[in-house]
């Protein structure tokens, strides 16, 4: 830090504020119209794909080993594997992970709200709870 003191006027600070509270609503705009995401979806995209394609090369073996067991003709093999493989790499290749869009506080907009069909687990008596009331003086 500068041994410096500096000053800030009132009307320095709030053209701050208010340029940060623009570029906050430009960014959630930017995000309505998904223009951006956050760093949370991207990683949570990126583990469900890696998921999958992990499961779909461990199954490689048991679906291709079949087909080749009885093949004596290397060419066939080769050819058996490299379709078995492509047709992997296609599939994942289209594959669309779920991505839910969140707020910047990480929270997705429909986590603060209550479902319409909740009801309450125990009826209500509609009497006053805690201490009583001290009675007025007049």
């Amino acid at each position: 830090m500068n041994d410096e003191t500096t000053f800030v006027t009132y009307d320095e600070a709030r053209t701050r504020k208010i340029a940060a509270d623009a570029e906050l609503a430009e960014m959630e705009l930017a995000k309505a119209k998904r223009e951006y995401i956050s760093v949370f979806d991207v990683q949570s995209a990126w583990q469900e794909v890696l998921s999958n394609m992990k499961a779909k090369l461990l199954s490689m073996p048991s679906t291709v080993a079949p087909l080749v067991q009885s093949e004596t003709n290397l060419g066939v093999v080769k050819d058996i594997i490299e379709n078995s493989v492509r047709e992997c790499l296609e599939e994942l290749s289209s594959y669309e992970p779920g991505i839910e869009q969140r707020g910047i506080d990480g929270v997705k907009p429909n986590d603060q709200t209550i479902p319409k069909n909740t009801k309450a687990t125990a009826k209500t008596n509609n009497k006053r709870m805690g201490r009583p009331r001290k009675a007025a003086k007049f």
